[in-house]
């Protein structure tokens, strides 16, 4: 039997690899949509695990940690500086880094913080040191720059037309580990060098006017197109470079906060005890500040995540009903194309349970390889959808397979063993001599 099934298969090569090609693409849609959204979860998950605590000033929690923890560009509100100078005198605390975000260099994100946070980030360097001062730089695992190369920062991006700095310029003096996470693309460099070239000093602040109001919004991420225009908002009086400040590349890190520091749009927080991230959670959870925990925030949009899966299963689902409708079809017509070998099978004396698994077990084979084949498919693509997602966020997707994937491919096999037994039924059902008058 097995082998007139595989005589038969060679024989009628071009209509099988139709068969296994229409069963894989459909079962490779499905099985995509579900690795890439559980490499999603993960590495989403994963990645948030770096950070324990973010606290922000009053607005929206979802976009405070895509901006904080995921390195999303988004203009966020500023929180009162003097939030700084608490949380680091705050005995539940073991270290608190602010953050400033806005600028960029060759695409990559610079972000503004503190030394303790680069020591703390990736667990220690992969080569070189810690910035020590204000014209040094940190980079991040995937960032395509050497040790000692200069960093130009551009306010905003190239893509908005952004303008490049003159005050400082970094050089690179370290490369962080692998963190598997969006901070792998950052360039890491001293906060106050961040203040410094945007001129908001600690008195600035104080003073509280709309020039320290303009460059609070620079350090948050407002669009670039807002800061170039800035001093025709200010007014005649001003001219072209009040709104920037002067920078000492060699000037010594001071990383004492007080409550003169410029607003920042978050601070990432490391808790002493799990009691403490939650003690500090609530206090900060004021209308003036807010404070989540990532992987919270993560939580409710897996579920918008969960709804969209939804979605893009039952497209999948729908595309695998019509495969199966086709095939039926195509089966329906390859039947009876050959009522005359099955009528002279069953001349020579074949019985009907013979025809029967002949034609269920040709059909079931080519079904159950275009499952298998679908699954090597829809692996790939999902790892080429990762590798790329990768690229531009920085963030690790782990595509792999679990234990309930064995559950959709049972499944698969065996609506293969129902579909399959369609055609075996209509060549049980034949009457030899029928088949032979046809």
């Amino acid at each position: 039997m097995i082998r007139f099934i595989l005589s038969d298969l060679r024989r009628l090569w071009a209509g099988s690899l139709v068969v296994v090609l229409l069963v894989a693409l459909a079962t490779a849609l499905g099985v995509s949509v579900v690795l890439q959204e559980r490499a999603l979860r993960l590495g989403s998950a994963r990645a948030a695990d770096k950070f324990d605590l973010v606290i922000g000033a009053g607005g929206s929690e979802t976009q405070l940690v895509l901006s904080s923890v995921f390195l999303q560009p988004s203009p966020l509100p500023l929180m009162p500086g003097e939030v700084l100078g608490k949380l680091a005198a705050d005995p539940r605390v073991d270290w608190a880094a602010p953050i400033g975000f806005g600028d960029s260099f060759s695409g990559y994100p610079i972000i503004g913080t503190t030394t303790m946070l680069a020591q703390n980030l990736s667990g220690g360097l992969a080569e070189g040191k810690i910035f020590g001062r204000e014209g040094e730089a940190v980079i991040g695992a995937a960032v395509k720059l050497s040790l000692g190369g200069e960093i130009k920062p551009m306010h905003g991006s190239l893509e908005e037309g952004g303008e490049t700095h003159t005050e400082l310029v970094y050089h690179i003096a370290g490369r962080l580990r692998p963190t598997g996470t969006a901070w792998d693309r950052a360039i890491l460099v001293p906060i106050q060098a961040v203040w410094h070239i945007h001129g908001m000093e600690a008195e600035e602040h104080a003073e509280g006017g709309a020039e320290a109001e303009h460059d609070h919004e620079v350090a948050s991420g407002t669009d670039s197109a807002e800061h170039g225009h800035a001093h025709e908002k200010a007014g005649p009086d001003h001219d072209g470079h009040e709104h920037h400040g002067e920078a000492d590349p060699d000037a010594a890190l001071d990383e004492s906060w007080t409550a003169g520091a410029p607003g920042l749009p978050a601070i990432l927080v490391k808790p002493k005890t799990i009691a403490d991230a939650y003690k500090l959670r609530q206090d900060y959870r004021s209308g003036n500040t807010v404070a989540v925990f990532p992987g919270e925030v993560l939580t409710n949009l897996y579920a918008t995540l969960g709804d969209a899966k939804q979605i893009l299963v039952a497209v999948a689902s729908g595309a695998q009903a019509l495969v199966a409708a086709s095939l039926v079809l195509v089966t329906v017509i390859h039947i009876g194309q050959r009522r005359r070998q099955i009528g002279a099978l069953r001349a020579f004396g074949a019985p009907r349970g013979a025809i029967f698994g002949i034609v269920w077990l040709e059909f079931f084979f080519l079904v159950a390889v275009g499952i298998a084949l679908g699954f090597v498919l829809g692996y790939a693509a999902a790892l080429i959808l990762s590798g790329m997602f990768s690229e531009t966020s920085g963030v690790a997707m782990p595509v792999g397979f679990a234990r309930e994937d064995a559950g959709l491919a049972a499944v698969l096999l065996a609506f293969a063993t129902i579909l399959a037994a369609l055609p075996a039924v209509l060549a049980y059902r034949q009457s030899p001599a029928q088949a032979l008058r046809a």
